[in-house]
């Protein structure tokens, strides 16, 4: 036979050829699949209002939902949105004692600054995060929370931890919690320790919703009623606790409020709270958008602003308008009074210091000058 036709393992067929084209890579996968459907109308979505039984999956989700809002004490976020939470500080209102109730203790969600969370109390020793305006927060301490419930401060939990000493501060807020209809749980200290972060708690807490604020303008007005008005601005204190104890001060030296900005400053949070004692119930607090325009409105009313300066052009000692409508301006921990708030200051005074200290602590500050200021008006 001609050629190499006894080749072994020659080919016997033809050469396959190219495979048949399918419209370009992928094409299925680009066809539309209709319109999105709304969340009223998906079964899967906690916002499904049909009546068709839901996905196994999804109802697990949502009772999941509902119990994490039964301990939290607040409306579950399924079907359609509720109402906001309530909040707490002054003016208030009647309180409001809600049920934690579900499971034992310990909410979602992980703390915040000193004692707060996000969601929920419950948090893994050490750790932070930044809670939202809304959020609920655990008050601790045993004089913290007496104080909170003699203020019908509208707790939602108690939370007592067991086997812990029993004294009068226990008993009254065991009782007054009872008497408002508070769920009251037990828990271990090692529980109390997780919700908390790791703040100190004496085996007691009580889970509040986020604390509300007084209007800056009821906040003066109501100071000006006052004999002897005196109110402390905070400019730029970013530490929970020199809040807690600025208003602890503001509260022993007869201030009639505290106010500061609402952007880059400590708010009340559980820790500024149990910093003050209590004292956070008893002293309105305000929040403004600008500290420089609030303190001029005031300067308008007739209220002298008196500034904490290091470098202070008047000593404390010497300050004769102490008698009068007084704003005493407190600056930040590290950088003291912002240019703009100190060139508004009416003037700015120091504190004598007898060792050659660089500067105080700014709550100490502010509670060495609100001392000086009541002494001059106990004299007069």
């Amino acid at each position: 036979m001609a050629g190499n036709s006894q080749r072994r393992g020659k080919r016997s067929t033809a050469k396959k050829g190219a495979a048949g084209g399918t419209g370009g890579k992928n094409r299925d996968s680009l066809k539309g699949r209709g319109r999105t459907l709304p969340a009223d109308e998906r079964p899967w979505h906690k916002g499904y209002s049909g009546t068709e039984k839901l996905p196994m999956k999804t109802a697990w989700k949502q009772d999941k939902e509902r119990r994490a809002a039964e301990e939290e004490g607040r409306p579950p976020k399924i079907g359609k949105p509720g109402t906001k939470d309530t909040t707490w500080g002054r003016g208030w209102g009647a309180s409001s004692g809600g049920a934690a109730g579900g499971r034992s203790a310990g909410g979602r969600g992980a703390a915040g600054r000193g004692a707060t969370g996000r969601g929920g109390p419950r948090v893994a020793p050490g750790r932070r995060s930044n809670p939202s305006r809304d959020a609920p927060e655990l008050l601790v301490g045993r004089n913290p929370v007496v104080e909170a419930l003699r203020a019908e401060v509208p707790g939602t939990a108690l939370y007592v931890a067991q086997g812990i000493d029993i004294d009068d501060r226990i008993t009254e807020a065991v009782r007054s919690a009872g008497d408002r209809g508070i769920a009251i749980l037990e828990v271990t200290r090692a529980e109390l320790d997780r919700m908390t972060g790791g703040v100190l708690h004496q085996g007691i807490g009580l889970q509040v919703p986020a604390f509300a604020y007084e209007p800056f303008e009821d906040l003066v007005a109501a100071a000006a009623e006052h004999p002897t008005p005196l109110l402390v601005a905070l400019d730029g204190v970013t530490d929970p606790r020199n809040l807690g104890a600025v208003i602890r001060s503001a509260a022993a030296f007869g201030a009639q409020g505290v106010f500061m900005p609402e952007r880059r400053a400590a708010g009340i949070t559980a820790t500024s709270w149990r910093t003050s004692a209590g004292a956070a119930a008893r002293v309105p607090v305000s929040q403004v958008t600008n500290l420089t325009r609030a303190i001029k409105a005031c300067q308008r009313e007739g209220w002298t602003v008196v500034g904490l300066d290091a470098d202070g052009d008047t000593s404390l000692y010497d300050l004769e308008v102490a008698v009068g409508p007084v704003i005493l301006v407190v600056g930040s921990e590290g950088r003291g009074l912002s240019r703009l708030v100190g060139e508004t200051c009416d003037l700015t005074v120091g504190i004598p210091m007898a060792s050659e200290v660089e500067s105080l602590n700014a709550s100490v500050a502010a509670a060495v000058a609100l001392a000086e200021v009541a002494r001059r008006r106990a004299r007069r």
